[in-house]
């Protein structure tokens, strides 16, 4: 699949929006979406489509386009001052330009050293590593408790999903889940581990699922009420 290096903006009915062009050799039809993370109109084209084909479907469903942007959580916005969820909880953002120790908690404070050009870029490495510590602990501690085995942990960005199993037992997981509340976090990782034994969606699977843990109905709510703010790309 090839893309464009960044959005480009067009008008439609209901005003401008962000479009990011793709081509892929897979795609038999031109199709349409929108980025959770980035905000921005997704056009997949087929090898031969032509853009003007793509621009018509676009501007058909501009009422449509401008519904899903309007409904799209803000994103967060981290400045000094500002506030980031660790575990579900508000945590404030200081800047401190002329200390040396990166970045470091104490009492619900989150301090950022060096330029505030990379304030951002250094709070998301220390989230990463964050859930690396955080959430590996709490997998293994309830993949032990369930007496089941996934061969690796790996974190990662996802755009849409927080988390997988793969067949060969491994899991991964997205690392924006350490904002979310611990029993959100849980859950996910319930629902992961539940894969180990189900690669599916069956009965059974939910039915392992309740067994590992109590949180299923609540953490839903929460991801589709709130996961798609921690999904957005971070901003300033």
């Amino acid at each position: 699949m090839m893309a464009a290096d960044g959005p480009e903006t067009v008008a439609i009915a209901s005003g401008q929006v962000p479009v990011c062009w793709r081509r892929s050799a897979r795609a038999r039809r031109i199709s349409m979406r929108i980025d959770a993370r980035s905000g921005h109109v997704i056009l997949t084209l087929p090898p031969r489509a032509r853009r003007e084909d793509a621009l018509a479907l676009l501007r058909s469903h501009s009422a449509w386009v401008a519904a899903s942007l309007a409904r799209m959580p803000q994103a967060p916005r981290w400045h000094d001052g500002g506030e980031v969820l660790i575990d579900g909880r508000p945590h404030l953002i200081r800047h401190c330009p002329d200390a040396r120790r990166g970045v470091w908690i104490e009492d619900d404070v989150v301090h950022v050293s060096g330029d505030a050009a990379f304030l951002v870029r250094r709070l998301s490495a220390f989230l990463r590593e964050e859930a690396r510590v955080r959430l590996g602990a709490a997998l293994a501690a309830l993949a032990r408790q369930a007496g089941l085995r996934p061969t690796r942990l790996s974190i990662r960005d996802t755009r849409s999903r927080w988390g997988s199993c793969t067949a060969d037992g491994a899991i991964m997981l997205c690392w924006r889940l350490v904002m979310a509340p611990p029993p959100v976090q849980h859950y996910v990782m319930a629902h992961e581990l539940a894969h180990l034994r189900h690669m599916n969606h069956g009965p059974d699977f939910w039915m392992l699922v309740d067994r590992l843990t109590p949180h299923r109905r609540a953490a839903e709510t929460w991801l589709r009420r709130e996961g798609g703010a921690l999904l957005r790309d971070m901003q300033e």
